[in-house]
């Protein structure tokens, strides 16, 4: 490698001849070759490498996958070389060539020796704050990983405990119901009843169709008490318990008296027992089906937010994951918040990261609710725009002004209370959508609407998609 090699790269303005000289002679040349890797994630950095001219990926190893995050195609770029001033340091992802060219590789040492001759105070303020920013980030995205891990943990627990303790209670409920059931049947058998009145039974019981509608609690006491009074004059001693199932069932009166011409004597109460019975056991059957189906949504909204099983790297519907979003975050969006929603019917799939995008949506939708205090209106908006998707979270909430909306995407910059923000949640929603994907995220603020807008291509640039 020749100084004149170096000389053009504005990365070296300001050393001599001499200086270029000795960091060539530190240096070695080394070609880069399409497809072939030059180093490799999460081995130690211990060389810098500096490219004068060529392409190389920057590709990164995610799930099953390995996916280019960023590429060196501008002389004068450089990676590795942090163990220069970090022991520790490796290498952040594997440098792949793309376009045949040179790169100088400076042993990580060399490279310190010349930065602390030349640059002293600044060796040192580099080594210092290439500690301090790794400690402080490493700490805080864990802060934040682990809240919001805790956050989701917590309301999962509570939505599934809900249809869980229901199912619970359905199904010991249930158990009483099918003795009971059983019991009737006996006594029917015992007082002897034919099988032409059982059958006239049990079709007057087909004839009972389930509510349409729930009747107020009144009504609903009053309905109780009128069918209790008809079962206590006609000789039934357990009308406490099967006039609830009859009148939760829309059994009137005139059904009791046409069921009483046909169970005549003592097979009356074991007769209405046996149905009202069977009312029981369908309505907690149902329960536990609807139960079980909350419990098995809630699954897979969980495999859809988290993309369990699938590649990081997809054709997706944006939709599916703002949903499965909202299902996460629904302990946060009862009371007074109004969700609103406008999916726009002719919005395409995207190529996207989709457990990512869904980390975006969980910080924007988190921070609308906090905004709103828990009580406003959350719309959420789809559209598409030329090649892009675009997709609208507005909140009612008092707005943003203009010099916090100016700072709200810097890394550790929070308007929230100690203890309620890092300061990382829309710092990683930028990357996510702006590195990861392509687009761009913006605020529009003021009194009483607030929109954060996301831009995602429809389809990734060649550049980000996942190598193969």
């Amino acid at each position: 490698m020749q100084v004149d090699d170096l000389r053009s790269l504005s990365l070296f303005d300001g050393l001599t001849d001499d200086q270029l000289a000795e960091l060539a002679e530190a240096g070695k040349e080394v070609r880069i070759e399409p497809g072939i890797d030059l180093f490799h994630e999460g081995q130690h950095a211990d060389f810098w490498w500096l490219l004068v001219d060529g392409a190389i990926d920057l590709v990164r190893h995610v799930g099953r996958e390995d996916t280019v995050v960023g590429r060196m195609d501008v002389p004068g770029r450089w990676a590795g070389g942090f163990r220069a001033w970090d022991e520790h340091g490796v290498y952040l992802a594997t440098g792949r060539g793309v376009v045949a060219g040179r790169v100088l590789r400076v042993p990580a040492d060399a490279l310190r020796e010349r930065s602390s001759t030349w640059f002293p105070f600044a060796g040192h303020l580099i080594q210092g704050l290439y500690a301090t920013a790794r400690s402080i980030e490493s700490t805080a995205r864990q802060r934040q990983s682990l809240v919001t891990l805790g956050t989701l943990a917590a309301g999962l627990a509570h939505e599934i405990n809900n249809p869980a303790a229901a199912a619970t209670r359905a199904v010991d409920a249930l158990e009483g119901a099918c003795e009971t059931l059983l019991s009737s049947l006996g006594r029917l058998a015992y007082d002897e009843i034919t099988s032409q009145q059982f059958v006239a039974l049990d079709a007057l019981r087909r004839e009972i169709e389930p509510r349409a509608a729930v009747l107020d609690p009144l009504a609903t006491a009053d309905h109780e008490e009128a069918l209790s009074s008809w079962l206590s004059d006609h000789g039934v001693q357990r009308d406490w318990m099967i006039a609830p199932a009859l009148a939760a069932a829309g059994v009137d009166l005139a059904w009791c008296e046409r069921a009483a011409t046909v169970l005549t004597g003592p097979a009356l109460e074991p007769g209405l027992e046996w149905v009202s019975s069977t009312f029981s056991v369908a309505t907690l059957v149902s329960e536990v089906r609807e139960s079980t189906r909350r419990v098995s949504e809630l699954v897979a909204a969980v495999k859809s937010y988290s993309q369990m099983d699938r590649a990081s790297s997809q054709n997706i519907d944006i939709t599916d994951g703002l949903e499965s979003t909202l299902m996460m975050l629904s302990h946060k969006l009862r009371g007074g918040v109004k969700i609103v929603r406008n999916y726009g019917a002719d919005v395409p799939r995207i190529e996207a990261y989709a457990g990512e995008l869904n980390q975006v949506w969980t910080n924007l939708i988190d921070n609308a609710v906090d905004a709103m205090d828990g009580a406003g209106t959350l719309r959420i908006v789809t559209r598409v725009d030329g090649d892009d998707v675009v997709v609208d979270i507005s909140d009612t909430g008092p707005g943003m002004p203009p010099e916090v909306a100016a700072r709200a995407f810097e890394a550790f910059y929070t308007t929230k209370d100690v203890g309620k923000g890092t300061g990382l949640g829309l710092d990683i929603a930028r990357r996510i959508v702006v590195e990861r994907h392509g687009g761009t995220i913006s605020i529009d603020s003021q009194p009483a609407e607030t929109i954060l807008r996301v831009r995602i291509p429809v389809r990734q640039p060649q550049g980000r998609r996942v190598a193969n």
